[in-house]
């Protein structure tokens, strides 16, 4: 099991960036969003392979969305 990569590891991050939102921005509602994500992130899950890479992503996603909302609220 290895441990989940948080420090930037990818050849063009920005390039990547751009590629999501824009992806984002071409979709309908809220819904389709929704969807979009869901099947996005199985997917990608999927590839990782690892259960325990997977859910020390899912935790660190929950801090950060945590530091964001507290973020906006002060």
């Amino acid at each position: 099991m290895a441990d989940l990569i948080t420090r930037p590891n990818l050849p063009d991050p920005d390039g990547v960036y751009a590629s999501l939102i824009e992806t984002y921005e071409a979709l309908g509602d809220d819904a389709q969003i929704a969807a979009f994500s869901a099947r996005l992130i199985l997917l990608l899950a999927n590839h990782i392979g690892d259960p325990e890479a997977i859910s020390q992503a899912l935790k660190a996603a929950a801090e950060a969305n945590d530091k964001a909302e507290a973020r906006s609220a002060s």
